[in-house]
């Protein structure tokens, strides 16, 4: 959900002005699903940028205080959203713990690092959401070591239905600074893209499994 549209339409034009997001109709990325797609997302970009990481930290922290007052721990998901979980966290001047995707095979074999205590209350940060599988993933190790998830708050999202379902199945709030749709609605407006790239833009996301270029 996009809380504030003026914050959505901002993030947008950021990610396009650094190249943090590209458009590429006509010679589509291959994600690691295997999925074709005309656009690819690398919010890690905006890290270079002191401004920007600046603007981004403060939009993502005032969504938390609004929505959940502070809660006990910010939590980021690896790896993507470490750096921006860590910005925001020391904004906020809260603890910060990172979750990756699995448990190491060596040493601790930890999947969480940093020190969570049961019950404490988290909010996520992730940097984007496709399918959403890799950040509830997060969450389901964050529960199952005994966190109070409040929420989940990301850069950026597709807008996949199939997300979208996997949140609700989860009993998730997502929250999200900008979205595909306000992204392709400032790129057309901008003549970053042209009607026809816009077109093969719109017909990905109605099935981005099985789209081909």
């Amino acid at each position: 959900m996009i809380l504030d549209k003026h914050t959505a339409n901002k993030t947008a034009e950021l990610l396009l002005q650094i190249n943090a997001i590209k458009l590429r109709p006509e010679n589509p990325f291959t994600w690691a699903s295997g999925w074709k797609s005309p656009i690819y997302c690398d919010n890690r970009i905006m890290l270079s940028f002191p401004v920007i990481r600046n603007y981004i930290k403060e939009e993502i922290a005032k969504q938390v205080e609004d929505l959940y007052g502070k809660p006990d721990i910010i939590a980021g998901v690896a790896t993507g959203a470490i750096g921006i979980g860590v910005l925001v966290a020391e904004y906020l001047g809260l603890p910060f713990i990172y979750v990756r995707p699995e448990a190491k095979s060596h040493g601790r074999q930890n999947q969480i690092e940093g020190l969570l205590e049961k019950d404490q209350t988290v909010v996520v940060i992730e940097d984007l959401i496709s399918t959403g599988n890799s950040s509830l993933n997060a969450v389901d190790a964050l529960a199952g070591n005994g966190a109070k998830i409040k929420g989940m708050i990301a850069i950026f999202t597709y807008g996949f239905q199939l997300a979208t379902e996997n949140f609700k199945k989860k009993g998730i709030e997502l929250h999200t600074l900008s979205d595909f749709e306000t992204l392709i609605q400032l790129a057309s407006e901008t003549n970053y893209i042209k009607e026809e790239q816009l077109h093969t833009l719109m017909e990905w996301k109605k099935d981005p499994s099985l789209w081909k270029s």
